[in-house]
């Protein structure tokens, strides 16, 4: 047996959401990489979500940023690093001397590693002595942070997952776990099926995936989560149920903070009023609370993403801490963060108002010890611009060059158009990244090509604490380096000593023991503290195991880690105590009014991330939901003057865009959902970011993602229409498009408002073709305005595209099985005339389930044929819902659906 031919799998950490999947990927001979979940990682026993499992997928090199590029006279043109580098140290140097150290930013990621965060912290407010450092972490999970100081001194989340394993009633606030968290979700829901007298409560605008399983859902209205929470807290206190000894024993604050909850929340008729819920669900929700010892309540993006974020998360966090709720098995506030090093980029100070090492900028003994430390010539002593001001200091000119790493603001921001207008004033402008054409690099001066997943090393922290290696396991495509060598490479030509690492064992090295240095010296060690890990050569290092910090060693010199803090009952406020945080109810920062009379809704679709430059290259992730969509409520849309399934133009007084309408039965009358993905590389004009306010919350300055005056009105088209190609198509001259990635082409899906004359003629144009010989099947009805036509090569389709004045087109999944054919036959090329297949059980409809790429055609014939009643019938019979279980909501529906259409 030749072992040297076995491939050896690599384990490394998702780079995905906050639950921080272990992963182990195998390098295969023919280049591919399998993609497995590791059954050894704490975080997900070997399962994988959809995207998770589709890494695989995502690792091509098409559309990589692969060498250093210099933008001259307009125009981008490949350079050296050490051109680009001095570019850059030149550029800031020259800044800074004239302008002063504020008048430099960096705009960083939670896709960075621990080690990269680290060394731009160090090297922004250490050495530039600014803390103009911000991250996209300030756009999910700031308000979490904020109201984690608030309550504990620290940011601190006080549980582990398997808290929600082991709870008896777990309530999930602002938060489509199901999509969005679905490893955790699937744990969650086992442990229900295990004891299915566990209870689950969901509290979410919207009928989400994750309600299906749930035992009680408050649609609450958009923006009232502090008035529901408040009255809890009154509740709680009226029937008992607060545990009077751990409030004196542990707390401050409590009855400033009830008191202050009993101004407008100690009737839960007017809260239900207030949250515009039955009132009987409320009170059933207080109830089961109140009788309920072991409750976890777990909080996401619906809570953050508030201008009343941080009051929202300390009034959930008060019902815990009044109960005493806390530190123990099976109970306590959770954060799920949304990114997948969202936690290590807040261990370093990543944000703009911390320090390095969960230090403070605004206490002098912090300041005094990184700056020792490091032994910096200088130390930020105020804190920086956070994300939305930093941009409005660009436009106004205080802020003259930014460094934006491993994100794309200019979707992912909101007033995301005022982003725009910033960058093309700013004197210099650096974008390191993996993507060479995104919405932000076409304003870049410079261009930075990073590692991408895969490539680089070093470590990332999840939601739990859990500190993981995230390993490479592929060489470094072109000139690409990882980004903290880049930033240390611009720090040395700038003058900086401090920055010479042999490698990225070092750099964590210095985070570990930064961490531990002079913890104990004020007699009330912070908590953070991963100094057992300091002094690891890269060896053991490379061997490091997931860990969830506070670290201590024991005796033998072994690493243990803390799975929850607080069971101790100290905090780390100076007196050990938590706060109780009094927090009154205010209505979000803008409302609804005559010109704007829906309130706008974002958040993330099920098998997309982000702005899609990864999962979007991905055939399977991109079948689920093809294109932008607002979902709103039927009678919504019959006062707009809009109808499912055609496009409409979405406005705010920040911006437009067009999507597509749906009702998806989940949406309240008054708001619209939105989804975040679609930039304009994927849209012609998708950006939801350009309609969000930038309102921030005056504690996190966390943006109001979630509620937004918002218009919705007709798109008026001429015709609507999609073509599959497997070469790229410029589609400038179409009123509307969005590009959707197959398995052997790309399809796009169009809409316009010019009249066709010749169809023939216009579509061998859109389609590029200049073959007049070539073979070309056409179909034309003039009179009703509907034209199909495929273009052959050898016997192969190539190109096809469909046109009719209604949005209702034929099965894209039918004919994107024809991509896959080495030829077509005349069955098939009959169907292409026809506009649907000649076979029957060809078209598989809409994708459910991606993991297994099952259709949703396919689903409601077995369900039908074979009698199957539940979804664990259909995944016993097609395997639909049996790998990461996100697709079971939906299997459900379908069962039902099915069920009543027997019956009508």
């Amino acid at each position: 047996m030749n072992l040297s031919a076995i491939p050896l799998a690599v384990r490394t950490t998702c780079p995905y959401c906050g639950v921080g999947c272990g992963v182990q990927a195998t390098p295969l001979p023919d280049g591919s990489i399998a993609i497995a979940g590791d059954a050894s990682h704490g975080a997900n026993a070997g399962r994988l979500c959809v995207k998770g499992s589709a890494l695989g997928e995502t690792l091509g090199l098409d559309g990589r940023l692969l060498h250093p590029q210099l933008r001259e006279g307009g125009a981008l043109r490949r350079a050296s690093w050490d051109e680009a580098l001095d570019k850059v140290a030149g550029g800031w140097r020259d800044i800074i001397a004239e302008h002063g150290p504020d008048a430099v930013a960096l705009y960083v990621s939670g896709q960075l590693l621990t080690e990269d965060y680290y060394i731009a912290n160090k090297l922004m407010k250490g050495y530039i002595g600014s803390a103009n450092i911000d991250t996209n972490s300030r756009l999910c999970m700031s308000s979490a942070v904020a109201g984690h100081k608030r309550a504990f001194g620290a940011d601190l989340v006080p549980g582990c997952y398997e808290d929600l394993e082991l709870a008896d009633m777990v309530v999930l606030v602002g938060s489509n776990t199901a999509w969005c968290h679905p490893i955790l979700f699937q744990r969650i829901v086992r442990a229900k099926e295990a004891r299915p007298q566990m209870k689950l409560v969901v509290i979410d605008p919207r009928r989400t995936a994750t309600c299906e399983s749930a035992d009680l859902h408050l649609p609450v209205k958009l923006g009232t989560d502090v008035w529901l929470f408040n009255g809890l807290l009154c509740y709680l206190a009226q029937h008992g149920v607060v545990d009077a000894g751990f409030v004196a024993a542990h707390t401050n604050g409590f009855d400033e903070a009830l008191a202050a909850a009993h101004v407008d929340c100690a009737d839960p008729l007017a809260v239900a009023r207030a949250c515009r819920v039955d009132p009987r669900d409320v009170l059933d929700f207080y109830a089961m609370f109140a009788a309920t010892a072991k409750v976890v309540t777990a909080f996401s993006q619906g809570v953050n993403q508030s201008s009343a974020g941080t009051d929202k998360v300390n009034s959930i966090i008060n019902c815990h801490l009044a109960t005493g709720r806390i530190g123990r098995p099976g109970m306590g506030p959770f954060s799920l963060t949304g990114q997948p090093n969202a936690m290590g980029g807040r261990e370093v100070g990543g944000l703009a108002n911390m320090l390095a090492a969960h230090m403070e900028l605004d206490r002098a003994v912090h300041r005094d010890t990184v700056q020792t430390f490091w032994d910096s010539p200088r130390i930020a002593d105020r804190p920086g611009l956070k994300a939305v001001e930093l941009f409005q200091a660009i436009e106004d000119g205080r802020i003259k060059a930014v460094w934006i790493i491993a994100t794309n603001p200019l979707v992912s921001m909101p007033d995301a158009n005022q982003v725009q207008r910033a960058l093309e004033k700013c004197q210099l402008v650096v974008v390191s990244d993996i993507v060479e054409k995104t919405d932000t690099n076409a304003y870049a001066d410079v261009l930075l090509p990073a590692l991408g997943w895969g490539e680089k090393d070093g470590t990332v922290t999840n939601s739990e604490r859990r500190i993981a290696r995230q390993r490479g396991f592929l060489a470094a495509p072109g000139e690409a380096r990882a980004d903290w060598l880049a930033l240390c490479q611009v720090a040395r030509r700038m003058g900086f000593a401090g920055f010479d690492f042999a490698g990225v064992h070092e750099v964590f090295d210095e985070h570990a023991r930064l961490s531990g240095y002079r913890n104990d010296a004020q007699g009330s060690p912070r908590v953070f503290n991963i100094a057992a890990l300091a002094g690891m050569d890269r060896r053991r290092y490379d061997q490091l195991e997931p860990l969830q910090w506070p670290l201590r060693a024991d005796p033998a010199g072994a690493v243990e880690g803390t799975p929850r803090l607080f069971g101790d009952g100290r905090y780390a406020h100076a007196d050990g105590r938590a706060r109780c945080v009094a927090t009154a109810p205010r209505a979000p920062a803008h409302l609804p009014d005559a010109d704007y009379p829906l309130a706008l809704n974002t958040g993330r679709v099920r098998d997309q991330w982000h702005t899609m430059t990864r999962t979007g290259k991905s055939a399977r992730l991109a079948d689920h939901v093809p294109e932008a969509f607002v979902d709103m409520h039927p009678q919504d849309a019959l006062l707009c003057g809009v109808r499912e399934g055609e496009l409409a133009r979405v406005s705010t007084q920040w911006g437009a865009m067009v999507a597509r309408v749906q009702h998806g039965g989940g949406i309240a009358r008054g708001a619209v959902f939105v989804p975040i993905h679609w930039s304009g590389q994927t849209a012609s004009d998708a950006r939801v970011g350009a309609l969000v306010n930038p309102a921030v919350d005056p504690v996190s300055g966390e943006p109001e993602f979630k509620h937004t005056p918002v218009r919705v009105e007709q798109f008026r088209v001429s015709w609507h229409g999609f073509i599959l190609s497997r070469s790229e198509l410029n589609l400038d001259s179409v009123a509307h498009w969005t590009r959707i990635q197959g398995r052997d082409f790309a399809r796009y899906e169009l809409a316009g408002r010019n009249a066709i004359a010749d169809y023939g003629a216009w579509a061998r144009q859109l389609l590029a073709l200049v073959d007049g010989e070539a073979d070309w099947l056409e179909y034309e009805d003039r009179s009703a305005g509907v034209y199909r036509a495929a273009h052959l090569v050898d016997g192969r389709i190539e190109q096809c595209l469909f046109l009719s004045p209604r949005p209702d087109l034929p099965s894209r999944a039918w004919l994107a099985g024809l991509f896959g054919r080495a030829g077509l036959g005349d069955a098939d090329r009959v169907g292409l005339l026809l506009g649907q297949p000649v076979e029957k059980g060809a078209d598989t409809g809409p994708t459910v389930c991606s993991c297994f790429g099952v259709g949703r055609n396919t689903i409601c014939e077995a369900i039908r044929a074979q009698g199957l009643r539940s979804a664990a019938e259909v995944t016993a019979c097609l395997k639909a819902g049996g790998n990461c279980g996100s697709c079971v909501p939906e299997i459900k529906k379908l069962l039902l659906d099915t069920r009543v259409e027997e019956t009508a």
